[in-house]
C-alpha cells in the first residue's frame, strides 16, 4: 500500500487498532491543543476528518520515540 494514501476515521482505526469513537477523540481540537504531538488529522469540511498514512506512519514513530526515551 502506499503511504500517501488519504485514511478515513475508520480505516485509521482500524490501523491503530483502536474505535472509531477513540479517533475522534484524538481529533478534537481541545484534544489537539493539550498533545505535544497532535494527531495529524485535516478536515476536508466540518464532518469529513481524514488522515495521510504517512503522517500517521510519522506520528507514530514519534510516539514510539518518545516512549524510548530515558526520563530524566
Amino acid at each position: 500500500m502506499n503511504d500517501d494514501q488519504i485514511l478515513t476515521i475508520e480505516e485509521a482505526a482500524q490501523f491503530l487498532k483502536m474505535t472509531e469513537k477513540q479517533v475522534y477523540e484524538l481529533c478534537r481540537v481541545r484534544s489537539q491543543e493539550r498533545m505535544e504531538h497532535p494527531f495529524p488529522a485535516f478536515s476536508i469540511h466540518s464532518k469529513a476528518k481524514r488522515i495521510r498514512k504517512s503522517d500517521l506512519m510519522a506520528w507514530i514513530a514519534k510516539l514510539a520515540a518518545k516512549g524510548l526515551t530515558p526520563k530524566r
